[in-house]
């Protein structure tokens, strides 16, 4: 416990109560239209669109999951996970933004399940309808992962039930979102990202320091085997109860693993996630102007490249600080919450953990969003009531909130799961049901509709097959799910796209007049 709760309590309040204004201020502009509620209209500035979408991208993640992994066994995972994506960040902004924007505008629309649909011309609605049930299903486990890190943050600091603590955060992370929409959701995206982005930062040169310096941190890494290594792996000494061994006051390490070419590939692959993640699809198409991608590639490639090293550096640091502090991984995800209550003034450190709390909000208040938009405008909408007008469709859509809101409250229920693998299997689930099928609606003029479902569904249904049943075989079948599910799914939309008719004549126009237009490159 810190030596004041009470000015943390208080800088975590003031910080709520900005939040909450930001909702109840964005309220009557989100509820004026349906476009206005789920896409701010397209009139989101670069800055505003770089950040929000790498906010609400990293959530805990970031600063709790990463830096929970470094500390455990060392830089490797961290590090090429970190990598993967870092370069996934860069290229999705490249190839994938500025020609998302144009063409979802053109074909005027306002959800990325929206945007699947009117690319082939499907009257009925029939790919918008399984996207967003796919969005809904991965989108709960990505929830409980963000709630997950709200009860942690709390129980951890203030030593309070982890089922209240969880249960309260996500009911504030709820009603932000109920009220203000897409521009709530952006504008607070933006002022977390720089928040995160200084807790980052004023940890890590903290604890370095605290640790005796550069040398004196390197020189006891150095001395855990594999530690500091990218192709080898740290292995903790488990006791019968499955915390790691602590003998001499020290944590005890067994010989370090190798860490092989198809592990580095396999923590690459999470870069292959960006191109079907609809948090960060939906920021693309709701920037203000084409020509403003450049800017905010720019802005948000450097902040995730300086926000991951800091994540990774202070996961290492605290094994240094801490050695035998956690005995499991998912204790260890705890390690920055720890040391900013060591390291910092009682005011200071509610600041800083505040951090934790953005990302959590930022996230689960874009997966929130999202999966309400998805099942309101694509399904209610889109199939069961077509002539439904804007506020029979954010009916539905709160509605839906509040289901999604549940059920990542039971996700989230059990405190000692991982956020970092609880992430990254919905983190695969939504790569490889969305990245191949974007990527070929932005450059394929010969896909077509039959091809786009079917990549589609194979995707989802490849990511729980091989996580349930390949991946326990080991060995090269340990690789992580979404680099042979994102494999499979494209193969799967070529495939059946090159055995089926060609996209109609009113479809292959569409597409080559936005290739046309001069501005898609």
């Amino acid at each position: 416990m810190v030596e004041n709760d009470f000015f943390v309590l208080l800088a975590m309040l003031l910080y709520f109560i900005v939040v909450l204004t930001i909702g109840f201020v964005y309220a009557k502009r989100s509820n004026s239209s349906a476009s206005e509620y789920f896409i701010g209209g397209r009139g989101v500035g670069p800055w505003l669109t770089a950040l929000s979408a790498e906010a609400s991208d990293m959530s805990g993640w970031l600063l709790m999951g990463l830096p929970g992994v470094a500390y455990f066994t060392g830089a490797s995972d961290a590090l090429w996970t970190g990598l993967g994506l870092a370069i996934g960040t860069y290229l999705n902004w490249k190839f994938v933004a500025k020609r998302l924007r144009l063409y979802s505008e053109r074909t005027d629309s306002i959800t990325l399940p929206d945007f699947y649909s009117k690319r082939f011309g499907d009257r009925k609605n029939i790919i918008s309808t399984v996207a967003a049930i796919i969005i809904v299903l991965f989108f709960s486990v990505y929830v409980g992962s963000c709630f997950v890190t709200v009860g942690k943050l709390f129980a951890t600091l203030f030593g309070l039930d982890y089922a209240t603590m969880m249960i309260l955060g996500a009911i504030i992370v709820f009603l932000y979102t109920l009220v203000g929409g897409y521009l709530s959701v952006v504008v607070t995206d933006f002022v977390q990202g720089m928040l995160m982005f200084f807790a980052l930062a004023v940890v890590v040169v903290g604890s370095i320091a605290w640790a005796g310096g550069i040398d004196n941190t390197v020189a006891f890494m150095q001395a855990i085997p594999g530690f500091l290594s990218g192709s080898q792996i740290a292995v903790p000494a488990f006791d019968e109860t499955g915390r790691q061994l602590v003998a001499d006051g020290s944590p005890v390490f067994g010989p370090p693993a190798e860490y092989g070419f198809v592990t580095m590939i396999s923590m690459l692959a999470w870069g292959l996630g960006y191109f079907g993640m609809p948090q960060v699809l939906v920021r693309f198409m709701s920037i203000r102007d084409a020509e403003e991608v450049r800017k905010s590639r720019i802005i948000a490639t450097t902040w995730v490249v300086i926000s991951m090293a800091s994540a990774v550096i202070i996961g290492l640091v605290s094994r240094v600080i801490l050695p035998t502090y956690f005995g499991t991984q998912a204790e260890a995800e705890n390690a920055f919450i720890v040391l900013a209550q060591m390291m910092l003034p009682s005011f200071i450190c509610g600041v800083v953990v505040s951090g934790i709390f953005a990302a959590s909000m930022s996230s689960s208040s874009s997966y929130l969003l999202i999966a309400s938009s998805s099942v309101a405008e694509n399904m209610f909408r889109g199939v069961f009531k077509r002539d439904a007008n804007d506020r029979q469709v954010l009916i539905v859509a709160r509605f839906t909130l509040i289901v999604v809101f549940l059920f990542g409250i039971l996700v989230a229920y059990d405190e000692n799961s991982s956020i970092f693998s609880v992430v990254s299997y919905a983190w695969a689930g939504l790569g490889a049901s969305f990245g191949p099928l974007t990527l070929t609606c932005l450059y394929w003029r010969r896909t077509t509709m039959q091809g786009a479902l079917s990549g589609m569904v194979a995707g989802a249904v490849s990511v729980l097959v091989w996580h349930n049943l390949v991946k326990p075989l080991g060995g090269v079948f340990g690789i992580y799910e979404l680099l042979p599910a994102f494999v499979i799914a494209l193969a799967v939309n070529v495939a059946v796209s090159l055995l089926t008719k060609p996209p109609t004549g009113e479809v292959q126009k569409q597409f080559d007049t936005y290739m046309e237009s001069g501005k898609a490159e």
